[in-house]
């Protein structure tokens, strides 16, 4: 029965994923939900309060996958550590599957309540998972600074809503402008020499979507 319950409610979230994806959170009705799973109200409000906990569930199923990947990523040490920030980062990097209906729906104004639960969670949960890996860049004297936690929250709070459309509003020449600026920056937060951390121009180099967190990049 458990088993049940749990397919049971993984079909309303798909469908609601659909749906919102299709009509916007506001657009779509819990008769809409109803309908396309082909149950009763009963036990839709068996699984879920209301639309608003539907919602806090995908974003819930979507935030395990994205910094579930991200940590699983940080924890390889057979990956250099240069290598497995740059990986980390594009973990959010989801382009397919229901990362993809989230993040292409989450940008329209009727989601921008959702846009913000995934954005709080991306800025609380990447910068410790980032940490841990300027903390062996350290060990291994890649890096020199006395605040790996500050930095990574730095970089990820600017990531999030400097390179993010709909909180900064911003040309495709401008954003171009300002990828070798924040690298400039992030060397010298980590104490490192001008120049080596060029590898992380690889992070922005998916298009114009790049280098936003929780919406194509990380």
């Amino acid at each position: 029965m458990r088993k049940e319950a749990q397919e049971r409610r993984n079909e309303i979230l798909d469908a609601a994923n659909e749906l919102f994806g299709q009509k916007g959170f506001d657009g779509t009705s819990t008769n809409d939900i109803l309908e396309k799973v082909g149950i009763a109200r009963g036990t839709l409000y068996y699984h879920f309060k209301s639309k608003e906990d539907i919602m806090d569930a995908l974003i819930e199923r979507y935030n395990a996958q994205i910094l579930g990947a991200a940590k699983a990523i940080a924890a390889d040490k057979s990956i250099p550590v240069n290598e497995r920030i740059v990986r980390v980062v594009m973990a959010l990097n989801i382009s397919d599957g229901n990362g993809k209906e989230i993040i292409d729906h989450i940008h329209k104004p009727q989601n921008a309540l959702m846009h913000r639960k995934i954005q709080k969670v991306i800025i609380n949960g990447l910068p410790p998972i980032l940490t841990e890996i300027i903390r062996e860049g350290i060990e291994q004297g890649l890096f020199n600074t006395p605040y790996p936690y500050e930095c990574m929250e730095m970089v990820v709070a600017y990531t999030n809503t400097v390179f993010d459309d709909d909180l900064v509003e911003i040309s495709n020449e401008e954003r171009a402008s300002r990828i070798p600026a924040f690298v400039f920056n992030v060397e010298r937060l980590l104490g490192v020499e001008g120049g080596s951390l060029m590898y992380m121009m690889k992070m922005f180099d998916s298009g114009d979507e790049s280098g936003r967190i929780g919406n194509e990049e990380g």
